[in-house]
């Protein structure tokens, strides 16, 4: 299981639980393994923190992260949780799901997709990390519910185009309006009440810091209220979440890093990337009297907050986001997030060309190090316990 500092149990349901307590009392550690001796963790909804006070479930390691195309297609599903059950090293699936999917009417919520992929993993004891998809890369595909298309929410996104460039490239969440943020709070309420005491839901975040460059001007307060609206509904998801990691995929603007990612730690927010691009100017920027890109960051943090990066299909193809860098290996990608940016938790992206390279690299690392296959398994600070 995790490593030291950790005890192991068996309850009389058969289920085993690893404790790794960071000065947490034997009292809370006992209580805590007596709720999921006692269906702490329930396969059915409950409310949320019901059972298991400050424990947090805890499966770091490696997890697939299934490309949009791919959840809606019956035989790509069929080979996917055929290639997990064939690979002990992935831990699970990292699936994206679309707002309006969730909520097709104001206050109606269909969960109907997340409990589909959840039954399937479950007999594989896998689990489930979901990423709400709140940007969109495409410009006819808005980002949220369709009720949003008032005055009210301001239509509740806004087109973005590759910054220097004029072409629509897709669109973002307008955060910064009171009634959108409300309304993402209210579904994430929703989703941590049907979720959190679920064995098999491991984790839930939000996409990338990066806005894009705003084909209609935003105003400096607006953005402002962007990343502070965005930090409000990371609290309402640790309080709808406390026993489920959550976390926040975080690249741009340098210029809110320091104060963006103080507030996540205090928060017990785990800091993830939507890239491991190994050579990127950007991302490693380093230069003095200038803030520093965001991978300088993940140090500093590794063992108070979850360190959850991503490598999607690009850092395959390149090690800079601007394709002036060289192709990695999958080894390479492994070892930069494993030491540079201290992982707990990897989602590797199911690329086609490119997901038999990984599965092969998977089979090769050694069950000796853990569940966790080399990566970071010790409970963070932030947290009062986990439960693996």
């Amino acid at each position: 299981m995790n490593g030291g500092g950790q005890q192991s149990r068996k309850c009389r349901f058969g289920y085993p639980v690893a404790i790794q307590r960071h000065g947490v009392a034997m009292g809370l550690a006992i209580l805590i393994v007596c709720a999921v001796c006692t269906g702490g963790w329930a396969e059915t909804s409950g409310p949320a923190g019901s059972s298991l006070q400050g424990a947090v479930k805890w499966h770091p390691g490696h997890y697939y992260a299934l490309m949009n195309f791919m959840r809606t297609n019956p035989k790509i599903m069929a080979q996917v949780y055929s290639e997990l059950k064939a690979t002990p090293a992935l831990r699970g699936l990292q699936v994206r799901y679309e707002w309006p999917e969730l909520e097709p009417e104001e206050g109606r919520y269909d969960f109907t997709a997340i409990e589909r992929v959840l039954a399937e993993l479950a007999p594989q004891n896998k689990r489930l990390i979901v990423l709400l998809e709140l940007k969109s890369f495409k410009p006819q595909v808005l980002p949220v519910p369709s009720y949003m298309a008032t005055e009210k929410y301001e239509g509740g996104a806004f087109p973005f185009s590759s910054y220097g460039k004029d072409a629509p490239r897709g669109n973002n969440l307008k955060l910064w309006n009171p009634a959108v943020r409300d309304r993402l709070v209210a579904l994430i309420r929703e989703l941590g009440q049907r979720f959190n005491d679920h064995a098999s839901f491991e984790g839930i975040g939000l996409p990338e810091t990066a806005m894009g460059q705003p084909l209609v001007p935003v105003s400096k307060r607006d953005v402002e209220r962007q990343y502070d609206h965005l930090l409000s509904v990371q609290r309402a998801m640790r309080a709808a979440f406390p026993n489920t990691m959550t976390y926040q995929l975080v690249n741009y603007p340098r210029e809110m890093l320091p104060s963006f990612v103080g507030q996540m730690r205090t928060i017990g927010t785990a800091l993830g990337g939507p890239d491991v691009f190994i050579d990127d100017p950007g991302l490693n920027f380093d230069h003095p009297n200038q803030p520093k890109g965001i991978y300088h960051f993940y140090a500093p943090v590794s063992g108070i907050v979850p360190l959850t990066p991503s490598v999607m299909q690009s850092n395959y193809e390149n090690t800079q986001h601007d394709g002036r860098g060289r192709v990695p290996t999958i080894a390479e990608l492994f070892a930069f997030a494993r030491d540079r940016l201290r992982a707990n938790y990897i989602f590797w992206t199911r690329a086609p060309n490119y997901y038999p390279k990984v599965l092969e690299f998977m089979s090769g690392l050694s069950a000796a190090d853990g569940q966790a296959r080399g990566l970071n398994p010790t409970c963070p600070k932030v947290y009062a316990s986990c439960v693996e």
